[in-house]
Formats: C-alpha cells, sequence, structure tokens
C-alpha cells in the first residue's frame, strides 16, 4: 500500500505507520521482531526491566530483525515510603490475604518499576535502537541530550493537548495521543484527573492542531477502519496493543486470554489498584469489591507490592480474580493470528476503509 502521509515511515524508517505498543510484561522479543519485520514498529517493553535484562532483549531483537524498533520506558518520580498509607492499604486487603492464605506482610520490599534511568541508558546507546518511547512524560535533559546526541527518535505519550505541547518543547520528535479508550496505564503527566481525559476521537484532531510533530494515534483502535479513521482525524500513524493481545507471540496468561475472548466494550474500566496510577483492565472481583478507584492505594508504583501476592495466589488457583486484565476498549476487534500476519492485515483492511471513504 502506498500510503499519502510518509511522516512516520520516514521518521521510523518503517514501511507501515503502525506501532506495536510496548505492553510491560504481555510483549515478547519474538512479537517485537514479527511486528518490525511486517514493516511496523516493534516495540520492547523496558518498564519493568533491569539493565541486564534489557540487553538480554536487545540482543535477541537485534538477532531476529535489522528493521527498526522502539524501546519504551516510564519517566515517573519514585514516592517517598509512606508507612501510615501503606498500613491502611494493607489493612483494606486483609480479608483477601486471609482467604488466599498469605501472610500479611507479603509482597513488602518487592520490586518495583524504575524509571528510565543513567544504567538503562547507557544499554540503550550500546544497541542503538531507531525510537526510545517514554511514558509519564520525559527523562531529565542530561539524558534526553545522550539520545539526542547518537539520534535515537524520541516519542511519548500525551493525553491533554497541553502535555503533547509540552512533550514537543522538551525535544519529543512525535507525540503520541493517547484516547482515553487505551488499555493500560494512563500516559497524564500534567494533569491527574481522570474524569476529564478525552476519548481518541476527541483528543487526535485537537493534537494535531497544538503540535508541528507528527502524531500517533492510540487508543480504542483494533482494526483498518480504526486505522483509516485515525488518520482522517490528522494522524500521521496508530500504536496498537490490545490488538496484539491474541498473537501466539503474546505472553498473557491463559486466564488473561480467556478473559479477552470473553470480553467486550462494555467490559473495562480504570483503575489505580495494582500499581497506584490509572489503568485501563477488564472488571474482576478485585476491581468490584475494592475499586476500581482507591484512594487507600499507595502512590505509583507503590500499590504493586500488595497486590502482586494476592495476584500469584489467585492465579495458582486458576482464578483471574486479582489479575490485571490490560485491555483497552476494543478487546472484541483482537484476533488469534501470527503478530506478521496481523500487521499485513490491518494495512489490507486500512486500504480497503480509505478506498470506501473515497480517500
Amino acid at each position: 500500500m502506498k500510503w499519502q502521509d510518509r511522516r512516520l515511515l520516514d521518521l521510523f524508517s518503517i514501511d507501515h505507520p503502525i506501532v506495536q505498543a510496548p505492553m510491560a510484561g504481555f510483549t515478547s522479543a519474538a512479537m517485537t521482531v514479527a511486528v518490525s519485520e511486517a514493516g511496523g514498529l516493534g516495540s520492547i517493553a523496558g518498564a519493568m526491566a533491569t539493565p541486564e535484562s534489557l540487553r538480554s532483549e536487545l540482543q535477541i531483537v537485534s538477532q531476529g530483525t535489522g528493521r527498526a524498533v522502539s524501546v519504551n520506558f516510564f519517566c515517573h518520580t519514585q514516592p517517598a515510603e509512606d508507612a501510615g498509607r501503606e498500613a491502611r492499604w494493607r489493612q483494606r486487603l486483609a480479608p483477601y490475604y486471609r482467604e488466599l492464605g498469605l501472610p500479611a506482610d507479603a509482597g513488602a520490599g518487592g520490586p518495583t518499576r524504575a524509571p528510565f534511568n543513567a544504567p538503562l541508558c547507557d544499554v540503550v546507546l550500546e544497541f542503538k535502537p531507531k525510537v526510545a518511547s517514554f511514558h509519564f512524560g520525559l527523562p531529565d535533559a542530561g539524558l534526553m541530550r545522550r539520545l539526542k546526541a547518537e539520534k535515537i527518535v524520541v516519542i511519548s505519550s500525551a493525553t491533554t493537548a497541553e502535555e503533547a505541547r509540552w512533550l514537543e518543547g522538551h525535544g519529543c520528535d512525535a507525540v503520541i495521543a493517547q484516547g482515553m479508550e487505551a488499555g493500560g496505564h494512563r500516559g497524564m503527566f500534567l494533569v491527574d484527573d481522570i474524569a476529564r481525559q478525552a476519548g481518541t476521537m476527541a483528543l487526535v484532531p485537537q493534537v494535531v492542531d497544538a503540535v508541528r510533530i507528527p502524531v500517533i494515534a492510540a487508543g480504542g483502535i483494533g482494526d483498518g477502519r480504526g486505522i483509516a479513521a485515525a488518520l482522517a482525524l490528522g494522524a500521521a500513524g496508530v500504536q496498537m496493543g490490545t490488538a496484539f493481545l491474541l498473537t501466539p507471540e503474546s505472553k498473557i496468561s491463559a486466564l488473561h486470554r480467556t478473559a479477552l475472548g470473553q470480553a467486550n466494550d462494555n467490559s473495562t474500566t480504570l483503575t489505580n489498584l495494582f500499581t497506584g496510577r490509572p489503568a485501563r483492565a477488564i472488571v474482576n472481583r478485585y476491581l468490584k469489591e475494592v475499586g476500581p478507584i482507591s484512594t487507600d492505594a499507595p502512590a505509583f508504583p507503590l500499590a504493586a507490592g500488595a497486590a502482586q501476592p494476592l495476584r500469584a495466589a489467585a492465579e495458582a488457583k486458576g482464578s483471574s480474580d486479582f489479575m490485571p486484565l490490560w485491555s483497552g476498549q476494543a478487546p472484541s476487534l483482537a484476533r488469534e493470528m501470527p503478530a506478521g500476519e496481523l500487521v499485513a492485515k490491518l494495512v489490507e483492511e486500512t486500504a480497503g476503509a480509505l478506498r470506501r471513504a473515497g480517500a
């Protein structure tokens, strides 16, 4: 297919303006390779990586493809420990701990998500991927200068036009306009009221009007119709996550696959129970009984400490009651086919949708 808007194609050195969302914990090197080999931009999730695990992942991907790839990181500020809030949170979850036979302090002091830092940057510069992608803003100016000096393309997520302008002003080469429909964590960093977040159809054209850099639409885009709609709104391309979760390259559990297969447009909500930040997931028992939003949940990412043991214990019993079943609002559009074939199918569908629209 001949794409009329080549801004992302030229910026990323790709054939199709389709970015596979990173989705920490769910993507795999095989998925990244397949998407990039099919002409899209495959993404590596570095949000929960150590320098050692990131190096290993990049080695595997670089052996699998010479095409452009993206590596994604979080840029949050690590919060101070709040013993009182942690105690209230654990008290709230205590009945579930007892039900699942867990000690009251399970998960305390466990690993959490670290923001992008110098050791991770060292690994990125060792491999020099085409794109470095960020969530919750951007890394500090020193790290940005290091990336830019090696001509690594930098992109990040915006949930408002104001955030998009901030990202452009701080050196972003393209911006991901993340609509309310998107699965996983909201990328908000200048605002904190989720009730005022815009959907993709409303957000994308306003971000397009607010910045000069290319805009990547994200949120609720599950097939070629959604891609064509995003392009009509002025986006130069799309980022898709949930659409890839049912591919064989996805690392989601069997329980998560089952939940996605049964989900529809009315199945997800925003919750802060798993990590402390709002994120979209399929509703389960945990969200119904404790949230979906709780003011007791510790600040991101500290809430994950107490939530993780519940997830592990329930999953061991074959239950998804306490699992973070991340999903956008279009789970029924996800398809069980190899990631590379899915990219080709999306390109074909988009061409058909554009033809029908007379574009």
